[in-house]
């Protein structure tokens, strides 16, 4: 398994309650791929304003995971991320540098 972590952007305009099903929704792919999630939630305070406007908004939430998994469950992420509408902006990084 690898070490990857993923930053994600959530629009501004969602509630508490639905920032925290988004949450779970994410963390939920990671441990039905068998991965563990080490670490997740709200990076900074979570509220940040964006260095450049994104669909109109000029701030958004910032969430930060880590977690271990096979590199099928960061493919899945990315997918679940590129259809959401509630997503601004991701990134996903492989932060283990050598190879098993």
């Amino acid at each position: 398994m690898r070490h990857y972590e993923t930053m994600y952007i959530v629009d501004p305009d969602v509630s508490e309650e639905a920032l925290e099903a988004i949450i779970a929704r994410f963390n939920t792919v990671i441990t039905d791929g068998k991965g563990e999630v080490l670490e997740s939630g709200l990076w900074d305070r979570g509220r940040r304003q964006l260095a450049y406007p994104i669909n109109r908004k000029r701030e958004g939430i910032y969430v930060l995971m880590q977690y271990v998994a096979e590199p099928e469950v960061p493919k899945e992420l990315d997918r679940l991320f590129r259809i959401s509408d509630d997503i601004m902006r991701h990134l996903i990084v492989r932060t283990d540098d050598k190879e098993e």
